[in-house]
Parts: C-alpha cells; structure tokens; sequence
C-alpha cells in the first residue's frame, strides 16, 4: 500500500471520496457530482443493492435520511491505493422516522459503517458497503439475534460450542 499523500493517483481517489462524504453530511441532492450514473452500489443483506445513482437515491439515500435526521458522518481511517479507497466510521444520528418497522424512538445513536470504492473518471464507479444493521437495531431495543448473539461468549454468560 503507498502512502495516500505521496501517490498523486491515491491523492486524487481521496479528495473524489471525501468530496462525497462532505455532499452527505451537508443534504446534498446532487450526487451525480460524485457517482457515475451507472455505479453499482452493493450492500450487506438488509441494505441490498442499487444499480445506478436513481436507485441509490431512492433506495438507500433518501430513506436513510428520513428515518435519521441529525446525522453526523465520522470517518474513522480511509486506506488509499490508487482507484480504491475504503474506510470505517460511524453515523451518529437521531431516529426521527421509521426504520426496518421501527417507529421513530427520538434515540440519538451510532450507525457503524465500512466502505469500499472504485473511482474512475473522478467519480465512483463502485461501491460495497456493510453497514451494521444488527448494532443499529440492537440501539433501537430489538435484538435480532434473540439472545443467542455470541457476545454472550465474551461476558461468560454461555459456553461456546467446540468441534467434535
């Protein structure tokens, strides 16, 4: 991996990435300013996936900005090498509309995030994505793992299966 600040192909990936996130944080509605119209937009399941910037908008932007307001993006660390860039963060945002059947809780929370681009042309061409829909939904009081999620490992409370 080159260091992002002396490979000029990293630099220009960077500014393209951080362009984008800085038009999320401020409501921007042009995001073809930053995504090819083809880009293809590929979540984990529960986010799904969009093929093209109308899609991504209807689908993903726009309803995660009506079930949360508020939202603050907080880019941990980006890793840069030439067309590809990533990063990990967290949204911390208030629950202000319904979110995968949950009415609006008024709860201020963090939705953790991991992101993956391709960037040609100076803008994104792809993007994976893994939000973490179970700690969001954990925040909001549903435990979509029923109990049986294996941090329970971790505190002790059960015993963690071995092989045979």
């Amino acid at each position: 991996m080159t260091d992002q600040h002396s490979d000029p192909e990293s630099a220009a990936t960077l500014a393209v990435i951080q362009r984008m996130e800085a038009a999320l944080a401020a409501n921007s509605h042009d995001m073809a300013a930053h995504f090819h119209e083809n880009f293809r937009w590929m979540g984990n399941y529960g986010c799904g996936t969009k093929n093209g910037l109308d899609a991504f908008r209807r689908n993903w932007q726009l309803p995660i900005r009506a079930a949360f307001t508020e939202r603050d993006y907080k880019t941990e660390q980006f890793i840069v090498q030439g067309e590809w860039a990533s990063c990990f963060g967290h949204i911390e945002a208030t629950h202000s509309g319904a979110f995968m059947g949950i009415a609006a809780t008024g709860k201020r929370i963090k939705i953790p995030y991991m992101d993956f681009w391709l960037v040609r042309e100076e803008r994104i061409a792809d993007n994976w994505v893994s939000v973490d829909f179970p700690a969001i939904l954990a925040q909001l009081g549903h435990d979509v793992f029923n109990g049986e999620g294996w941090e329970a490992f971790d505190r002790g409370q059960k015993t963690p299966p071995k092989p045979a």
